[in-house]
C-alpha cells in the first residue's frame, strides 16, 4: 500500500521494497530526503568514520585522467587514447538506506569519468533487448544478429551473448583500430606469443579485455539499431530520474553507419578514453534501480529475472556476472560473509555497491581501489 508524506511540497512515494522495507524513490532532480544514520537505524559513529575513511583514502593517481590512463597502461602496445578524457574531482560518494540518503561526502553533482563502472550500464541495455525481445536468448550465437563477419570464423562464430557479457568468449580481431591480443596482454611473452597464441573456447576462461566490451558494444548497436547512450536515456535515466548531465562516448574512430544514418559505437570503459561520464548522484539512483530489482517506484524499468541473471557467477570466474563484481570467489572481501553483495567498478576507485540484505546503495569515486573492503567493513559495522 502507497503511503505519501510531504517533503518540501513534492510528493514523495514510499512502496514496499523487495525484502518488504518500506523503500523511498526520490523525484527527478536533485531533491533527495536524508535521514541520518541513526534515524535509519544505522550506528552514526560507524557511518561517520567510513564518510572519514573515504575521504582520507583518496586514489593515489593523477587528477589528470589522460596522464592516469597512460600510466596505468603503459605497458600495453599500441596504446593511445582515442575518446574523450577529463580531469577528475576529489572523493565523493553517497550511502543510500532503504533510498533515504544517510551520508554524502564531496561534489556529488560533478561529472566524472567513470571508467568500467560503465560496463554494467552496458550490460543494461543488453537486459533490455532481452527482455523487449530483441535478443530471443542470452545463449544465441552473436552471430545470429551480426552477419557482417565480426563473428565469422569457426572461433568467433561459437561466441553467445552470455559468453559475451561475462567476458569469457575469447572474442578474436580488430575493432576501431585495436587489436584484441593487445589490450591487457598477460604478464609474460611478448608481441609475437600474445599474437599468436591458442585461443580457448568460449566460455571457458575468463579475461577482462575491454576490445571485447566493446565487441558487446557494437553488436547491441547493430540490434537495437539507435545509438546506445538513447537507449539508456528513454529506457533506464529519464524513468528513475537522473540528470541530463551525463553523456556516453566512444572513439574518434567507432563512427559506424546503420540504416544510413552515422551513429558512434560507445565503449564500455575509459582505458583509452571515453565510456560514461556521470555525476556521483545519477549514479546513486542507477544503483537504487537494482536494490529494487529493477522496479522504481511501482514501474518495472528492467525485469527481476535479468537482475537475478546480472548476479550469477559466470563459469570461467565466480567472482564475475554480467558485467557487475560479486562478493564470492577470489574477489571477496577479508570480514564480509554475505556473497549476495554485488558490485560496479572502475578504474581509479569508482563503485556502486548493491547491499540488499541491509537494503542499501555505496557509491564512492575516487577511493584508493584496495581500500574498498575495508571501507565496506566499517559501513558494515553500523549495521545493528
Amino acid at each position: 500500500m502507497k503511503k505519501y508524506i510531504l517533503s518540501l511540497l513534492i510528493p514523495v512515494v514510499l512502496v514496499s521494497g523487495p525484502l518488504g522495507y518500506a523503500q523511498y524513490f526520490p523525484p527527478s532532480g536533485r531533491s533527495w530526503d536524508g535521514k541520518t544514520a541513526q534515524e535509519a537505524g544505522l550506528d552514526q559513529k560507524a557511518i561517520d568514520e567510513a564518510v572519514q575513511f573515504a575521504e582520507e583514502n583518496e586514489y593515489s593517481g593523477e587528477r589528470d585522467l589522460r596522464i592516469a590512463i597512460l600510466k596505468g597502461f603503459a605497458r600495453e602496445p599500441f596504446h593511445e587514447i582515442l575518446g574523450p578524457t577529463k580531469k577528475r574531482g576529489g572523493p565523493a560518494g553517497i550511502i543510500l538506506k532503504d533510498g533515504f540518503m544517510i551520508a554524502s561526502w564531496g561534489d556529488i553533482d560533478r561529472v566524472d569519468m567513470t571508467f568500467s563502472v560503465t560496463k554494467s550500464y552496458l550490460s543494461s541495455t543488453a537486459g533490455l533487448a532481452l527482455d523487449r525481445g530483441l535478443i530471443a536468448d542470452v545463449n544465441d550465437k552473436a552471430e545470429l544478429y551480426v552477419w557482417d563477419g565480426t563473428f565469422g570464423g569457426e572461433h568467433n562464430s561459437k561466441v553467445t551473448w552470455h559468453h559475451l557479457l561475462n567476458q569469457s568468449s575469447d572474442w578474436s580481431g580488430e575493432l576501431f583500430g585495436i587489436k584484441d591480443w593487445a589490450d591487457r596482454p598477460p604478464r609474460e611473452g611478448g608481441i609475437d606469443e600474445w599474437r599468436y597464441r591458442e585461443l580457448n573456447e568460449p566460455g571457458t576462461r575468463y579475461e577482462y579485455n575491454d576490445v571485447r566490451v566493446n565487441v558487446l558494444a557494437y553488436a547491441l548497436l547493430q540490434v537495437w539499431r539507435k545509438p546506445l547512450p538513447q537507449v539508456l536515456r528513454e529506457n533506464i535515466m529519464e524513468p528513475i530520474g537522473a540528470s541530463t548531465t551525463w553523456r556516453w562516448y566512444g572513439y574518434n574512430s567507432s563512427w559506424v553507419e546503420i540504416d544510413g544514418n552515422k551513429m558512434q559505437s560507445v565503449s564500455g570503459g575509459g582505458h583509452s578514453g571515453g565510456g560514461l561520464f556521470i555525476s556521483t548522484r545519477d549514479h546513486a539512483r542507477f544503483g537504487l534501480l537494482f536494490l529494487n530489482n529493477g522496479n522504481w517506484n511501482g514501474k518495472q524499468i528492467l525485469s527481476e529475472s535479468w537482475i537475478k541473471s546480472v548476479q550469477n557467477s559466470s563459469e570461467a570466474n565466480s567472482s564475475y556476472g554480467y558485467m557487475w563484481w560479486l562478493n564470492r570467489g577470489n574477489r571477496k572481501w577479508d570480514g564480509i560473509a554475505d556473497e549476495s553483495i554485488y558490485y560496479a567498478a572502475g578504474f581509479g576507485g569508482n563503485y556502486i555497491v548493491i547491499d540488499q540484505t541491509n537494503q542499501m546503495v555505496i557509491v564512492t569515486r575516487w577511493l584508493e581501489p584496495s581500500k574498498l573492503g575495508e571501507l565496506m567493513k566499517i559501513i558494515q559495522g553500523a549495521v545493528k
